[in-house]
């Protein structure tokens, strides 16, 4: 399974209305935890089981929480049974069908993502 998640303090976490030290906090959750992980501008996307996935976003809402008293998230799950490997895996099949395209290929062989 992979979640994106985004969790951020709801209103400025810091003086100069900044969110960065609680989002900091959150990843570095998601880091500890062990479990595949990317971060970009707008979501962190971790990989694993439905338990394990769960937690470590329950964990990364409560280390925003220590900087506000109200936290919001926004959450999005693939739920496929029996893959792993996802998180480098999708965006390959999807570099693949890019270059076929540009090849002239009609990218018919290129596997589901």
């Amino acid at each position: 399974m992979l979640i994106a998640f985004s969790v951020s303090p709801s209103g400025a976490a810091d003086a100069d209305g900044s969110v960065s030290d609680a989002v900091a906090d959150a990843v570095r959750v998601v880091r500890e935890s062990g479990l595949p992980n990317r971060t970009d501008a707008m979501f962190t996307t971790i990989e694993g089981g439905w338990d394990e996935c769960m937690d470590v976003v329950k964990r990364a809402c409560a280390a925003v929480g220590e900087h506000s008293g109200r936290v919001g998230l926004v959450l999005k799950a693939d739920i496929r049974p029996g893959h792993t490997g996802e998180l480098d895996g999708k965006v390959a099949r999807l570099e693949a069908a890019l270059a076929a395209k540009l090849h002239g290929k009609d990218g018919a062989d290129a596997p589901p993502s």
